[in-house]
């Protein structure tokens, strides 16, 4: 029985608290490791290493911060197949999704090389007689990031990347489901030149998210997970006077028009619906045909590709579709509400319930489900699966199909299939969603772009990644500067308007 550590100045630390999560093989359902929680000791003992490593990092000049970014994208890429291997054992990700994971965050990673020109402040030459003015963009200190399992490489690197660059240290309190990839991640970045202390991997549950939102010297805090601990930690943090952002829960429609290329449709749904079992914030889990006539040819195109799909464990090979989901309390939920959309009524055209994958009886593996005729009250509508179930609500018109993404509680991403340029344009236009994909099933931002949700699927004003994470890692302050002529005689008590 593996037993993992934390990363704290620099060394892997075991943990002190007496307190273990176990970490399972999702695809036999054998716990392969442990992993430690720490307390609030613990967190205290890090933020004390960070806070005192990061006054000398943020001194360094943004360019040779930026030269240790450089040195970690060689080393994500030197390491990608350990990396993936690792994350595809605790997660149960194919290889090709786990690579993607990794690659995703590598990509926010090469846009933080960027530093020195994202860093740059504004400057007023003689603003008023003799005086100047001018802006410097400083790093906030101890920063913090509150990462889920689904994505335990690409988050991580979203959050500490940025921070990071800006000269900032950060804290990392990743999923106790998969952490070894983030522990791995601290070794690279040091690897790279990273300075001890700047990067601390600290392992736990809600006691250690405790002990980030209440410490003092902690000044913002990230977070990716489901909306009611992205409304406790918002709450809490903000109320300790933290900078705060986060990301919680999705239910994501994606519109299909009667003139949509069907093959194209039903090819991007399975994809988007099924792809990492279903365990992506982005994934589309509603299909809004429009008309009757459409939403038959999309189910008809859908059913022999969703019975087609191969599941199996990231081990046997790059052809398996999807593999297990993470653990057995997830498959439990997703089966369950599975049935509840049985009982109240969606018609379960595929149903992938007794699914049974001979050598692998006690994994986390759930079959692909397809529901038709679902309704906006159903609990399979109206709450996040997190699952492979893809569920299909028909619509009579573009109004009413456009209606449901608008009316739903989460607004993080959305798209729409068409040939109709107006109908795309006026969609883009109108929907209140973060995130739009036309002909784009899952329209996840490139990292020099910024991503985040609407409504209740984000906490806070500022998005993830791109221009807004260096605003988000770093204070504005404005100096007023003035370097007289000549001596003059006497003081002014007066405040005066700039002339």
């Amino acid at each position: 029985m593996q037993e993992l550590t934390h990363y704290i100045g620099g060394a892997h630390v075991k943990g002190i608290s007496g307190r273990f999560a176990d970490i399972y093989n999702p695809a036999t359902g054998e716990v392969q490791a442990k992993v430690p929680l720490a307390n609030a000791d613990e967190m205290a003992q890090a933020v004390e290493i960070a806070s005192k490593a990061q006054v000398s990092w943020a001194a360094v000049n943004p360019q040779r911060r930026a030269r240790v970014m450089m040195k970690f994208v060689d080393l994500l890429n030197r390491d990608m197949d350990k990396l993936a291997e690792a994350l595809s054992r605790e997660h149960g990700k194919t290889l090709p999704d786990a690579a993607g994971d990794v690659q995703r965050g590598l990509e926010v990673v090469e846009y933080c090389i960027g530093a020195p020109q994202l860093l740059k402040g504004e400057f007023t030459d003689a603003a008023g007689p003799g005086i100047d003015m001018y802006s410097m963009k400083q790093a906030l200190g101890v920063c913090a990031g509150i990462t889920p399992f689904n994505f335990p490489a690409m988050i991580p690197m979203w959050m500490f990347a940025p921070a990071i660059a800006c000269g900032n240290a950060f804290i990392l309190k990743p999923s106790e489901r998969d952490p070894s990839v983030p522990l791995m991640l601290a070794e690279l970045l040091e690897e790279s030149g990273l300075p001890v202390g700047i990067i601390q991997v600290v392992n736990g549950d809600k006691e250690a998210v405790d002990a980030i939102l209440d410490h003092d010297v902690i000044q913002s805090v990230g977070f990716v997970g489901s909306t009611p601990i992205a409304e406790y930690i918002y709450g809490r943090g903000c109320s300790n006077g933290k900078r705060v952002q986060c990301f919680g829960g999705a239910k994501n429609h994606m519109i299909i028009m009667p003139d949509a290329d069907m093959d194209q449709a039903a090819d991007a749904l399975i994809g988007a619906g099924f792809g990492a079992a279903g365990e992506r914030c982005m994934a589309i889990s509603v299909a809004v045909p429009v008309g009757e006539e459409t939403a038959d040819r999309l189910v008809e195109k859908l059913v022999p590709r969703i019975e087609a799909l191969k599941v199996g464990p990231y081990t046997s090979g790059k052809d398996v579709d999807y593999g297990p989901v993470v653990t057995a309390a997830a498959k439990a939920n997703i089966l369950n509400l599975v049935e509840t959309g049985v009982a109240q009524g969606a018609e379960l055209v595929v149903d992938g319930r007794n699914f049974n994958l001979q050598g692998y009886e006690d994994g986390f593996f759930v079959g692909p489900h397809l529901f038709d005729r679902v309704t906006t009250d159903m609990d399979i509508y109206q709450k996040e699966i997190f699952g492979p179930v893809l569920s299909c609500v028909r619509a009579k018109t573009y109004e009413e199909a456009i209606g449901y993404a608008m009316d739903h509680e989460y607004g993080n991403g959305t798209a729409i299939f068409t040939r109709d340029g107006d109908a795309a344009r006026d969609f883009a236009s109108r929907i209140n969603v973060g995130m739009v994909g036309i002909n784009v099933p899952i329209p996840v931002p490139l990292a020099y772009h910024t991503f985040g949700g609407w409504k209740k699927s984000m906490f806070g004003d500022l998005n993830q990644h791109g221009p807004d994470a260096f605003k988000f890692y770093t204070r504005t302050k404005t100096v007023t500067s003035r370097w007289p002529s000549g001596i003059k005689e006497g003081g002014e008590f007066n405040f005066k308007p700039m002339e």
